[in-house]
């Protein structure tokens, strides 16, 4: 008879009914599992996980039972049969903790009839839709997954796609307080389902079966182990702790120098200038417009003599009047249909001008890679520029249809969930071996093992209300748990701000002392043009015109001095602080390096609070913690500081035990900000209130 369960090497396999599933050690505490029909295995499209070597793990095998077992982690399989159900025999797999017994994770039916824990569902002969089914867990709290904008603090009780979206980021991690962390180790197009009777993981399409999970005491732990299995995160150039101007869009060169005059003028402290899109001469050229931008190399040397670094937009996008667009065609250096004919989105371009249809270089393709890269080069880096802004790089397609994308590797519903991390790469390693690994790149999306590419996730184009601010909080928090610790937003929101309202002016204060207190600090948006008048309450926003002229010409100003003289007090002095501050948050970042503990953090993550209950706060580092104003005329806040500590208001200097709630003020440019009392020597220099008394 023959076995159903053999070894092979450290490895515990498993034939049966037609399916092979591979379970193997990777890294400390932590397995990988892959299964597919058929009786080979094949390797993935795109691979988050790093090789490891040398890898031992205790296996046991008795009949229909078996188990491996990799430090904590242990691994249970065993063939069960079912009495009325469709395929009355199969293989279930479960984990556990191997010092306790203690259930982690189990796979399960939602009928006994079926579908199968691991349903493959043909499409093509190497390719299946698939659903892999775990059970529901009562309690079970989940955070990560990368940038969600749903605006909740807890995964449980959320379904959302696994598509790569403006603002929606797709990092297929999550961690449970189970002690459990899982990466669905799979670039395609799906689900993930967190409901109450069951969790759910989809694939659209995909040639198999691919996850990884690792065991761990804390958040902290199993984070930690996601990181060294993934990629730690370069170091942070310290200038990239600073303040950052940006704005849809700087024309000119001239203008973009104008604004960096001003700030230096007004002595205002800037550690970066962006240029955003449009700056090109046709989309998939990648190079500058020269009549708007003569001379960027001389642009580059001027701002570095003033101390201040400058970024460009880059987007991935080809236009069919571009100078290589029929090289591109020809050598399959783009994203194609089904059927052959190119795949677009629409949108405006400057040669020539108006809505233009475009497609994406293929970064699957390793020659397409090369192309793109040697154009950067020549017309960028080789100017001086080194850091970029990979902007719409999901990629964005209208309409959003993966299925009839056909890619170098395949067909886009099985890997397009994985394009972000294959264009950052192919920046980083480039930059690297150049020398610049000082380079950085401000990204749209991303996909798991990003934060190895030296990765600043933003939140994308997200609204200019105060319901899309609440909701970059969560945003941030579970990107910095799915590895992202270089993480940003457009401080004031992107759309529809206007720079005259009241309104806008209060939530811009606020975004921006959210700003100040981020990892990444950065102003940006689509500003609606001076003269518009202010619309009544409840009224939309208008531009004043179409916006399509304005989006690709500019929008209102949004530099700290365009919204009056009482907004620009408050941000020059949330930008002393943020000054004040860079000192800590070098050392913050620096430890993100070495262990992958995210720089902004919920509250559990470095205490041992109830996690459903710690609010709208979270931790800048071990020993600062963050409550944002969240709410429109809100200027006193209740907190709650966890226990193990007391804790100093950084305003007043009052100090509070841990556990307690205090009730502070929170004017503007205050949000409530507290400190470890025995740290309170880090903070002085940007808090006079923590300085002892003379």
């Amino acid at each position: 008879m023959t076995a159903v369960f053999t070894r092979d090497g450290s490895a515990l396999v498993c034939d049966f009914l037609g399916e092979r599933l591979r379970v193997e050690p990777w890294g400390e505490d932590a397995l990988r599992v892959r299964a597919r029909p058929g009786q080979e295995l094949v390797p993935p499209h795109v691979d988050a996980l790093l090789p490891v070597d040398g890898q031992n793990a205790e296996i046991t095998i008795d009949g229909e039972t078996a188990s491996i077992t990799r430090g904590r982690l242990r691994a249970e399989l065993w063939i069960k049969t079912r009495y009325g159900a469709d395929v009355r025999r199969e293989l279930m797999l479960r984990f556990v903790r191997a010092d306790t017994g203690e259930e982690l994770l189990c796979e399960t039916r939602s009928h006994f009839a079926g579908p199968r824990p691991r349903n493959f569902k043909a499409l093509a002969s190497g390719s299946w839709k698939l659903e892999q089914q775990f059970k529901a867990y009562d309690g079970e709290r989940l955070w990560g997954l990368g940038q969600p904008q749903h605006g909740r603090m807890d995964l449980k009780g959320v379904s959302t796609t696994l598509m790569q979206q403006n603002a929606h980021v797709v990092i297929p991690f999550v961690v449970s307080s189970r002690g459990y962390g899982f990466l669905w180790n799979n670039p395609a197009v799906g689900r993930a389902e967190f409901a109450s009777n069951v969790t759910r993981w989809t694939a659209d399409a995909t040639n198999g079966l691919d996850y990884w999970i690792t065991a761990g005491d804390t958040p902290r732990e199993i984070v930690r182990s996601y990181i060294t299995a993934t990629g730690k995160s370069p170091d942070i150039p310290d200038w990239a702790l600073g303040f950052w101007q940006c704005k849809l869009r700087y024309r000119t060169q001239d203008e973009l120098l104008s604004v960096a005059r001003e700030h230096k003028a007004r002595g205002l402290p800037l550690s970066c200038i962006v240029i955003d899109f449009f700056a090109w001469s046709r989309q998939g050229e990648w190079k500058f417009d020269p009549k708007e931008w003569p001379d960027p190399k001389g642009l580059v040397d001027e701002l570095g003599a003033m101390g201040i670094e400058v970024m460009v937009s880059i987007w991935p996008t080809v236009s069919a009047a571009s100078d290589h667009y029929k090289h591109m065609t020809e050598r399959g250096l783009i994203f194609t249909s089904e059927r052959g004919s190119p795949v677009m989105i629409p949108f405006p371009d400057k040669d020539p001008f108006g809505p233009g249809f475009f497609t994406y270089y293929d970064a699957f393709n390793p020659e397409a890679r090369d192309f793109h890269w040697k154009l950067v080069k020549e017309n960028y880096v080789d100017n001086g520029f080194k850091n970029f802004w990979l902007d719409a790089c999901e990629p964005e397609m209208r309409p959003a249809h993966p299925e009839n994308v056909r890619t170098a590797l395949g067909n886009g519903a099985e890997m397009l969930s994985g394009y972000p991390v294959l264009h950052e790469a192919n920046y980083r390693q480039n930059l690297d071996a150049l020398g610049h690994q000082d380079g950085v790149l401000l990204c749209r999306s991303a996909w798991a093992g990003s934060q190895q590419h030296g990765v600043i996730l933003w939140s994308g184009d997200v609204w200019s209300d105060w319901d899309w601010f609440r909701a970059q909080l969560p945003a941030g928090l579970h990107a910095g748990m799915a590895g992202m610790g270089w993480w940003t937003t457009d401080i004031g929101g992107f759309y529809d701000g206007h720079g005259g309202s009241n309104a806008f002016r209060e939530l811009l204060i606020r975004w921006f002392e959210f700003g100040v207190f981020s990892p990444i600090c950065r102003l940006h948006g689509f500003r609606v043009p001076e003269g518009v008048p202010v619309p009544e309450d409840g009224e939309p926003v208008s531009y004043g015109q179409d916006t399509f002229n304005i989006f690709t010409s500019t929008g209102g100003p949004n530099e700290i001095w365009s919204f009056g003289e009482e907004v620009e007090a408050v941000l020059t002095d949330l930008l002393k602080v943020r000054e004040a501050l860079r000192p800590y948050l070098e050392e913050v970042f620096a430890h993100y390096t070495k262990t992958g503990d995210p720089v902004m953090a919920p509250l559990f993550y470095h205490f041992e609070t109830d996690a459903g209950a710690d609010g709208m706060s979270y931790m800048l580092g071990p020993d600062m913690l963050v409550a944002p104003v969240l709410n429109p005329g809100e200027t006193t806040l209740r907190v709650m500081l966890p226990d193990g500590t007391d804790w100093v208001h950084v305003w007043s200097g009052e100090t509070h035990g841990g556990g307690s709630q205090p009730l502070v003020d929170a004017p503007f440019g205050k949000p409530g900000v507290f400190v470890r009392a025995d740290a309170i020597q880090r903070f002085t220099q940007a808090f006079p209130a923590l300085l002892p008394p003379t």
